[in-house]
């Protein structure tokens, strides 16, 4: 389970709203002043991902919460999405060399129409199965716990 932490920004019933801060890893390394990458992530702003979800949780606005993805889910999502494109490209291109060009002897220009055909193929397969209802709920992060209030060091 992928976890990252959240703050509640809105209440509206059992649906919650919460902003979640994209952390880049330049900023805790010691070399962000010689590095390339780090005085790249400075000059970028940093990014806040919002979203609404539903839960039974008693909060209140201001508390953090823990957010959990299922791992499975998003890789078996990333490798569709990425694999079945190139798969169809690969198996089609074949196809087109093997059959097209090689057997019949026609220009190359068949074999490369055909690869974009299987990419797109691909591509639209990826889109079909990505927009299954049950696919996008394995997709939606679930709320796993309230994180423990803390105290301000002001008041210790």
């Amino acid at each position: 389970m992928i976890e990252e932490v959240a703050t509640v920004t809105a209440i509206d019933g059992d649906i919650i709203t919460v902003k979640s801060t994209i952390k880049s890893t330049c900023h805790s390394c010691h070399q962000q002043d010689d590095c390339g990458s780090g005085q790249i992530a400075k000059a970028i702003p940093h990014k806040a991902l919002t979203t609404k979800l539903t839960t039974s949780l008693q909060l209140n606005v201001g508390d953090e919460v823990v957010l959990g993805l299922p791992e499975n889910s998003m890789l078996t999502s990333a490798f569709e999405v990425y694999m079945l494109p190139l798969f169809g490209l690969v198996l089609f291109a074949a196809f087109g060399q093997f059959t097209l060009v090689e057997s019949y002897e026609l220009h190359e220009l068949f074999a490369l129409f055909f690869a974009v055909i299987g990419a797109l193929l691909g591509f639209y397969l990826a889109k079909y199965r990505q927009s299954n209802t049950q696919v996008a709920a394995n997709l939606q992060p679930k709320i796993m716990r309230k994180c423990a209030n803390t105290i301000p060091v002001k008041q210790i």
